[in-house]
């Protein structure tokens, strides 16, 4: 069973999920998410690694340092939070950086910054800058209409009105996203009571805000030429996933110069979720090439 710990890092209060040991594994979540949609993959994985899943600024039950909506929640400030979470655990090796959606942005962000505090990078389902304007093409407006909702001003108030709202709206997003309408099921109540705790809603909804400028810059091409990343790299991408989708892998070695990537068949946009035993064996044999799959 894995425990449930508070850290000070980075002017915060960083929740997160411990378990295992071994060599060093962070898993960072995404959004509508928090840590807890690591935990089938962290029950597969803990004999093999020492487990670290923190919910990430904003969201779960991590510190909510703004008082509603900002910009400040970059995924630089975000980067900032790893770094001091590895100092704050005393984790002193490279460690293994495992990612989905906001922390798959937040592993690239650190992974160009402490690139010799990494053993790897995984990443399932990962925004990169190669998508460029099709983000925005005629026929995935559609999809990305949440992106502009979680930064109007009304945004929490209105989906955290009451359990049926925010049933409402994560709940779609979650049925929507995955390939089984039916995945989150057995866990859509945990993931309400976790969006209406106080600052909950606004918090994740504080990522989009603090992203909107870079988003934008992705879109219309404006962003910098900057060299790829050269870390070791495994990207584990959902077939079904309709809001990133798998074609998009593309154009994923502009940005990774040492990169193994395939698509998970039958699963969308959470595979570590979906299909978490599938999750776990990529993961080990990436990380450990030379042990048995779980």
């Amino acid at each position: 069973m894995s425990t449930s710990r508070y850290i000070r890092a980075n002017g915060i209060d960083i929740h997160f999920l411990h378990d295992g040991s071994g060599p060093p594994l962070v898993l960072l979540h995404g959004w509508p998410e928090f840590c807890v949609v690591w935990e089938s993959v962290i029950s597969a994985l803990r004999d093999r690694f020492e487990i670290f899943a923190p919910d990430l600024r904003g969201f779960g039950d991590t510190t909510k340092p703004y008082a509603g909506p900002t910009e400040e929640m970059t995924s630089q400030v975000l980067a900032d939070d790893l770094g001091a979470f590895l100092d704050a655990v005393a984790v002193n090796r490279p460690v293994g950086l495992v990612s989905h959606d906001v922390g798959a942005i937040v592993a690239q962000v650190f992974a160009r910054r402490w690139p010799e505090r990494l053993g790897g990078l995984f990443f399932f389902n990962c925004p990169h800058p190669g998508i460029g304007s099709r983000w925005i093409a005629p026929d995935h407006v559609p999809e990305v209409w949440y992106q502009t909702f979680n930064c109007l001003p009304c945004s929490a108030a209105m989906v955290g009105a009451s359990r049926d709202t925010c049933r409402l709206y994560i709940g779609h997003i979650l049925r929507h996203w995955a390939a089984d309408e039916h995945a989150f099921d057995k866990d859509l109540e945990r993931f309400v009571d976790n969006f209406m705790k106080p600052g909950n809603l606004q918090g994740g909804f504080n990522w989009y805000l603090g992203n909107r400028a870079a988003r934008r810059a992705v879109w219309t091409g404006h962003i910098p030429d900057i060299p790829p990343i050269e870390i070791r790299t495994r990207v584990y991408w959902g077939e079904h996933d309709p809001v990133l989708k798998a074609e998009w892998m593309d154009r994923l070695p502009e940005t990774f110069s040492n990169l193994h990537a395939s698509v998970a068949e039958e699963v969308g946009h959470f595979v570590h979720y979906e299909a978490p035993q599938r999750a776990a064996r990529a993961i080990a044999e990436f990380f450990e090439p030379g042990r048995a799959p779980v």
